[in-house]
């Protein structure tokens, strides 16, 4: 179950960076500072989660 979680955050985090990409080229800084913070949220506790489920 915890395994589904880290892949659906992992797909979150895929698609914040797609939007940061995004926002780099409109040059939006407030949709390029979101997106930027939502990757590294997002990045970092679908790593761990997967890391934690395997290592059980």
């Amino acid at each position: 179950m915890h395994l589904l979680l880290g892949i659906l955050l992992f797909i979150v985090a895929i698609l914040s960076v797609i939007s940061t990409v995004k926002q780099m080229k409109a040059k939006n800084l407030f949709g390029l500072a979101f997106s930027a913070v939502s990757v590294l949220a997002f990045g970092f506790f679908s790593v761990m989660t997967i890391i934690q489920e395997i290592t059980g």
